[in-house]
């Protein structure tokens, strides 16, 4: 048995174009300028648009750092107002006055002189409130100061210090607590003195 392959018709081959007699190229008149080499291709109306580059990894991670920033800071300010389960507070006020090794801080208030052992206390010096169980649960910071009479008076204002407690001590540096009453500490009755 031979294997064949039935003969397929033939298709016929396309005519032939008729053969175009030669032309003349239309001469230019004296009005038309004779045109120049090959046509321009039109230009778009409106010019393509550059590609977008993508943002490297590092700008990436701080763009993504900044928004997530902005947003738990959102969050956090429209939630702080709101909580009504914390604890009532108030802000511990007085004043605290060093009374040794004084000097004019140049910017019209007063510090404890450099290098006189009190060199630590000045306007911003740190506060710290303690609770009747030893927890900080405050802080703030030394506020405007006056020099008078070699003294130098500073005034203490320490905002968000919890109700309840049964006493209160307060630290100015690292220069031991005074201890106050919860009466004492809410009617803003601190003073302490060092020198």
């Amino acid at each position: 048995m031979t294997d064949s392959i039935p003969a397929q018709p033939e298709t016929p081959p396309e005519p032939a174009a008729p053969a175009a007699s030669p032309t003349v190229p239309e001469q230019p008149t004296a009005a038309e300028p004779a045109p120049v080499g090959p046509a321009a291709p039109p230009m778009p109306a409106v010019p393509p648009a550059a590609p977008r580059k993508r943002p490297g990894p590092l700008a990436a991670g701080l763009l993504g750092l900044a928004v997530g920033a902005g947003v738990v800071g959102g969050i956090w300010a429209i939630t702080a107002g709101t909580g009504s389960g914390g604890p009532a507070t108030f802000t511990l006020e007085g004043s605290f006055t060093l009374t040794d090794e004084v000097t004019d801080d140049g910017d019209g208030g007063c510090s404890g002189g450099y290098d006189s052992g009190y060199d630590d206390i000045a306007e911003g010096t740190g506060v710290t409130v303690y609770g009747a169980n030893g927890d900080v649960i405050a802080t703030g910071a030394l506020g405007d100061s006056d020099q008078l009479l070699g003294a130098c008076t500073f005034d203490v204002a320490v905002p968000g210090v919890p109700k309840g407690e049964k006493f209160y001590k307060v630290e100015v540096s690292h220069r031991g607590t005074v201890q106050l009453s919860a009466e004492e500490a809410e009617n803003g009755e601190f003073g302490a003195s060092l020198g």
